[in-house]
């Protein structure tokens, strides 16, 4: 795996995660120091399905982020394009539906789902601003989209205790309990060369969603994201939407950060 940036080749990501798909979950509680548990409930909350509706859930891996939905009765497709992910989670949870797909070429029809979330994956999308027209396209108009991704501290001196974190502790603790450490190095920069949060809200509204607002958690190091698409958004508007996004996205492409 060559070092992070914002252009990534999905067998390379897809391999890595199959390789860790086992202790996926427990690395993750151990390096977020437990706050995962935490971040989850509020992108729960934010989602705010109801049974009878439908939910995507995006690079799901082992289901976990699907799990509060299935429970509480709601309808919850776990889509991941790795296979090693979701076997784990068919295994853990066999009443949950579990698909494999890319994020950039969903397999689903148009105006399917009532919500769109994705948690720590659009990072790891070859193309985000494609796989946020994506998004856009299965959910159903007056549907929610909700990203939980990794984002930049807002106060400046925590921001360079996190950042001295991620590039020099993780990856000690990560030889220590992974079994893939070189992953959770990938995945460290990948964090480094995200945009920051008025950044990603630019992103999500030029793929054609609305009323974008964003909730920062543990002080910036994650910011869930929330938005709707549309109740206009026929196919032709969606379309040059998705035309508009891809001619952002090349005039954006020599920028790695916001």
């Amino acid at each position: 795996m060559s070092r992070a940036s914002l252009e990534k080749r999905p067998e390379e990501v897809q391999a890595m995660f199959d390789d860790v798909a086992p202790r996926y979950d427990l690395v993750n509680d151990i390096l977020s120091m437990g706050q995962t548990r935490l971040w989850r409930k509020v992108v729960v909350d934010a989602v705010g399905a109801e049974p009878g509706q439908r939910v995507l859930d995006l690079a799901a891996g082992t289901g976990t982020s699907s799990e509060p939905y299935a429970d509480a009765g709601i309808e919850v497709v776990a889509c991941d394009f790795s296979l090693g992910m979701l076997r784990v989670g068919k295994r853990r949870r066999p009443d949950i539906d579990f698909v494999a797909g890319d994020a950039t070429d969903l397999p689903f029809a148009d105006e399917s789902f009532d919500a769109t979330t994705i948690s720590f994956g659009l990072r790891n999308v070859g193309d985000p601003q494609k796989g946020l027209a994506e998004m856009l396209r299965v959910t159903k108009p007056g549907g929610t989209l909700v990203v939980c991704e990794f984002s930049h501290p807002t106060f400046a001196p925590w921001r360079t205790v996190y950042t001295e974190y991620l590039m020099r502790a993780l990856p000690p603790i990560a030889r220590k309990v992974a079994s893939n450490p070189d992953a959770y190095v990938y995945l460290a920069e990948s964090i480094r060369a995200w945009p920051n949060q008025d950044g990603l809200a630019s992103w999500i509204a030029d793929a054609g969603w609305e009323s974008c607002r964003y909730r920062n958690l543990s002080g910036g190091i994650v910011a869930v994201h929330r938005a709707t698409k549309p109740l206009d958004a026929d196919a032709a508007t969606a379309a040059e939407r998705q035309a508009k996004a891809s001619q952002y996205l090349r005039h954006r492409a020599s920028r790695s950060t916001l």
